[in-house]
C-alpha cells in the first residue's frame, strides 16, 4: 500500500520527445516556439545567393525548416511554418530578399515546409534525430517532401515542362542539400548528447 502511493506521489518523469521539450514551461514555451521557429525560417531567407538562369536562390530556409522541425515536434513545427506562410502572404516582408505576398515562383517550396516541419517532427518524436544514420534518413525525407510540393508549383507558376522545373528548382541545389543533412546528422545527435538523453527510443 505504501509502495503505491509512493508512486502515485512521485510520478515518473515524461521523457523529452524532441529537443523542444526540454525547455521548462507547456503554453508560453510552446507559444515562444512556434514565433521563434516563423522568425527563424524568415531571416533564414534573407540568407540568400541567386543562381544564374533560375528564380530560386540558394538560401539558409530548408535548413531552418529541417532543424524547427527536429526540435519542436510536428505540431509546433506545423504551426511555426504556418505562421511564417500566413504572415508572409498578409504582408510581412519575410520570404526570400524581403518579398511578401503570393507573387513569387517559390512559393510552393513555403507551403512544403509545413509538410515537410510535421513529418521531420513525427519522426524525430519516435528517435528519428538521435544517431547520425536516423537523423540523416529524417532529414532526408524532410527535402524530399519540400521538392514534391516546390517544383510542380514552380512548373505552373512558369509555365515550363516538368523536366525544366527540375533543373531550374532541384538540381542546382542537391550538393547544398547533401552538406546540410549531413550537418543536421551531426548536429542533432550532439544536441542529444549534451542534454543527456541520447539513448535510442524503441520506437
Amino acid at each position: 500500500m505504501a509502495t503505491a502511493h509512493a508512486a502515485h506521489a512521485h510520478p515518473a518523469r515524461r521523457r523529452p520527445a524532441v529537443l523542444g521539450d526540454l525547455l521548462p514551461g507547456s503554453l508560453t514555451r510552446d507559444a515562444a516556439l512556434v514565433t521563434g521557429s516563423a522568425v527563424l525560417v524568415g531571416i533564414a531567407a534573407q540568407i540568400a545567393v541567386p543562381l544564374p538562369g533560375t528564380p530560386v536562390p540558394v538560401t539558409g530556409q530548408t535548413f531552418a525548416v529541417l532543424l524547427a522541425g527536429a526540435a519542436l515536434g510536428p505540431a509546433r513545427a506545423a504551426l511555426g511554418m504556418a505562421l511564417y506562410l500566413v504572415a508572409g502572404l498578409a504582408g510581412v516582408p519575410w520570404f526570400t530578399d524581403g518579398e511578401a505576398g503570393a507573387g513569387a515562383p517559390t512559393l510552393g517550396y513555403v507551403l512544403g515546409f509545413i509538410v515537410a516541419a510535421a513529418v521531420v517532427g513525427r519522426l524525430a518524436g519516435r528517435g528519428g534525430d538521435r544517431t547520425p544514420l536516423r537523423t540523416a534518413g529524417t532529414m532526408l525525407i524532410g527535402t524530399v517532401i519540400m521538392y514534391a510540393t516546390g517544383v510542380p508549383y514552380l512548373m505552373a507558376s512558369l509555365g515550363v515542362d516538368l523536366g525544366r522545373a527540375v533543373e531550374l528548382g532541384l538540381t542546382p541545389f542537391l550538393a547544398g542539400d547533401a552538406l546540410k543533412v549531413l550537418a543536421a546528422a551531426a548536429l542533432l545527435p550532439a544536441a542529444w548528447r549534451l542534454a543527456g538523453t541520447g539513448r535510442d527510443r524503441s520506437t
